[in-house]
């Protein structure tokens, strides 16, 4: 049996992308498929606030290897400032290498490349990943060790980790609820994933991110269809332009809902009855 991977995306923060994730989570699970919703926002996960759970079980830790500098090795010779393909490398003339951190994607490019053994691999733990169970349905939540400038790697493990749980539980369908934007972190949700659902909203704004999150979605190929939250609170004529624009229409218009902002601001979405 095949696993259906659909990521819930949008570019634009704040426009329901999360709340969507969670209702149609619910929906499928109504319907008896077993379904994973993981929350691959980890430097600000809210999916588990939105039904009223809490972060208890924590199934597993994420680690990195980040590059450390042995200096009675190194020659100052340069070449792994020049393989640093993310620039976390400065090294003025003469002097030692100095690894940034906070720019630092862990490939370990440095230490591979090193001819000397200079740079050694130091393993530091990332984040962490929880898991809520409510019936069917299971919640996955990534979230990053505060203050961590680059949570990809975070995110690449958390979606490895709910497609091995995909795999065991014999799941229907994994829903990768991203953060907002277009960066790394939204990449590697993003990436090979069956489908994308594009969420936006009728305003100037939405409609200026859905163009972004479109582009990408087209440069990595993965279908994207538009879903327009609140579509009888503004004037959706920029975001048909958009979809114009890419030959794609919008596929569902969810009106303003005075259920689901109840839902939301109490913590009980899965038991907000609303068909999307």
């Amino acid at each position: 049996m095949k696993i259906k991977t659909i990521g819930i995306t949008g570019g634009k923060g704040g426009t329901g992308k999360s709340t969507i994730a969670v209702l149609m989570a619910a929906q499928l699970s109504k319907e008896g498929k077993k379904v994973i919703l993981c929350d691959c926002d980890v430097e600000c996960p809210n999916d588990y606030l939105l039904i009223g759970e809490k972060l208890e079980k924590l199934v597993d830790r994420v680690y990195a290897e980040f590059p450390k500098l042995i200096k009675k090795k190194c020659t100052k010779c340069g070449l792994c400032t020049r393989t640093c393909r993310s620039n976390a490398i400065f090294q003025a003339p003469g002097k030692y290498p100095i690894f940034i951190k906070d720019l630092c994607s862990a490939c370990g490019a440095c230490w591979i490349v090193c001819p000397f053994g200079a740079i050694q691999p130091n393993k530091e733990e990332l984040g962490k990943i929880y898991l809520n169970k409510i019936q069917n349905l299971y919640l996955l939540t990534g979230l990053a060790k505060t203050g961590l400038e680059e949570t990809g790697p975070v995110v690449g493990q958390v979606k490895e980790f709910a497609l091995k749980l995909a795999k065991r539980i014999k799941a229907d369908v994994v829903l990768f609820d991203t953060a907002a934007g277009t960066h790394c972190p939204v990449i590697t949700a993003l990436l090979d994933v069956n489908s994308a659902l594009a969420v936006t909203e009728p305003t100037p704004m939405g409609a200026y991110d859905l163009n972004l999150i479109l582009d990408l979605c087209k440069k990595l190929k993965v279908p994207a269809k538009i879903v327009l939250n609140q579509a009888d609170l503004g004037k959706k004529k920029e975001v048909e332009k958009i979809a114009k624009r890419y030959k794609l229409k919008i596929e569902k218009e969810i009106p303003y809902s005075k259920k689901i902002l109840e839902g939301y601001s109490k913590g009980n979405l899965l038991k907000t009855k609303i068909e999307l």
